[in-house]
């Protein structure tokens, strides 16, 4: 079967021993592949298609080292079709059409078919899509892209409305680390050494990488390959190893104990306290350790809420903004975008008067303190029904002057919300006493009728 993936271009034994450890590790079926269980799980549509031989041409789109490429190898071994691979970026309009016309001629002199992976789909041009097409319309290749951007945005209609697109997502770093200890052993990989590598090292590795495969074996292989042997000639894979292959220094963050809620809190209290140097190092360090930044977002979302709020209204919209962009961008980029929230966030006037208002009324709601609601503001959208039942009385704020009437909203005269005179909420301060005055004046005026 090896002769499907080599057919114009031979790999040596020993090309293959002098391969990255990645590409050694390859998986070989689809039992070898790790993560991805929601779209080649048992019973998944995927998996279902591959081993019925029933592929059509398929879209797969992820971060980097997710096993788009693996994935597309397994699926040529398992249907038994010959793999033919190229890139969006190295695959001009010449080099395209002669692998598409030696993939038609496979099929019509061999019947074999082809699989033609093509790395980063979304860097083709109209004019390698307008040759590619045509190919796939009629059959003579299968056509597997992988991409690292969202195919809806970045792939052309044509190529995208002919093809599934299956997400895959980040690996897990128990993903990872059940890679690196299969690469320790497997005779492909490091399995001819003899190595010992501490359950640490490997953690920090595959955390470090964040769900990156490739890039956690072969930086696995540089440690190896760099690491002076023991006297009993064992290899001795430390963390401190770890750090030095993988050029990045661990930092205290365990991303379910107390490093990450520690530093969360740092950063949240130091945006809270108006303090954007401290509010950046805190973001850093969490980037840094591979924090996911979405929780940051939604964290910044909240924040923007409950010590913001009207003193700044701008401040939830510049965060669930933040929050989408960086959803849609991914990371590195998204870094800025988390910059630029935090920054506009820990420099903005800050009020929690609507947060603590919500929280007073909650506590007078579950204290028991339930009011009714006036009839006057009762459903009167039947009007025979509401004057039967008496909701009856309801004026309209528009009708009066400043769009303020004096009606009771609520049977209680508490006050809930009480802003500051800090930023809009100044503002708002400054109304409702407008509003006040007016209220007494119109309850003046009824009682000199």
């Amino acid at each position: 079967m090896d002769e499907l993936f080599n057919e114009d271009q031979p790999v040596t034994e020993t090309a293959a021993a002098q391969a990255p450890l990645a590409a050694r590790m390859r998986p070989r079926t689809l039992e070898d592949v790790v993560g991805q269980d929601h779209i080649i799980g048992p019973g998944k549509l995927l998996r279902r298609a591959i081993v019925a031989d029933r592929m059509g041409s398929i879209i797969l789109y992820g971060p980097p080292g997710c096993g788009k490429t693996s994935l597309a190898e397994v699926i040529a071994r398992v249907t038994q079709r010959y793999f033919a691979r190229t890139s969006g970026v190295l695959a001009n309009v010449a080099i395209l059409r002669e692998q598409l016309e030696a993939a038609q001629h496979r099929k019509r002199m061999r019947k074999l078919e082809t699989i033609l992976f093509i790395d980063e789909i979304h860097r083709f041009n109209k004019a390698q899509q307008d040759v590619l097409l045509p190919y796939v319309e009629e059959g003579a290749v299968t056509l597997v892209g992988a991409t690292t951007h969202n195919p809806f945005y970045f792939i052309n209609s044509p190529l995208t409305s002919r093809s599934q697109i299956f997400e895959l997502e980040p690996l897990l770093a128990e993903h990872v680390v059940t890679l690196l200890k299969r690469a320790l052993v497997h005779p492909d990989g490091l399995g001819n050494r003899k190595i010992l590598a501490d359950e640490e090292a490997l953690a920090h590795l595959a955390a470090v990488c964040e769900g990156d495969a490739r890039r956690a074996l072969n930086a696995l292989e540089i440690a190896v390959l760099t690491t002076p042997p023991e006297s009993d000639g064992s290899v001795h894979v430390t963390r401190s190893v770890i750090e030095e292959s993988i050029q990045k220094k661990a930092v205290v963050y365990d991303h379910d104990e107390d490093g990450h809620y520690d530093t969360i809190s740092a950063f949240i209290k130091s945006v809270r306290g108006s303090d954007p140097n401290a509010a950046l190092y805190w973001l850093a360090k969490m980037l840094y350790a591979g924090e996911d930044p979405r929780f940051v977002a939604r964290r910044l979302v909240i924040l923007a809420s409950e010590d913001i709020g009207n003193a700044d209204p701008q401040g939830l919209n510049i965060a669930t903004s933040a929050m989408a962009a960086v959803e849609f961008v991914g990371m590195p980029e998204g870094r800025i975008i988390l910059a630029q929230a935090t920054t506009y966030l820990a420099t903005a006037p800050k009020s929690n008067a609507s947060y603590m208002g919500l929280e007073e009324a909650m506590k007078d709601i579950k204290e028991g303190r339930t009011l009714p609601v006036p009839k006057h503001l009762r459903d009167s959208s039947h009007r025979v029904a509401a004057e039967k039942l008496g909701h009856t009385g309801y004026q309209y704020a528009h009708d009066f002057e400043g769009h303020v009437v004096d009606q009771e909203y609520v049977p209680t005269s508490k006050v809930y919300y009480q802003p500051t005179a800090e930023g809009y909420e100044k503002r708002i301060q400054e109304r409702l006493a407008r509003w006040a005055e007016l209220r007494r004046s119109q309850r003046k005026q009824k009682q000199d009728g």
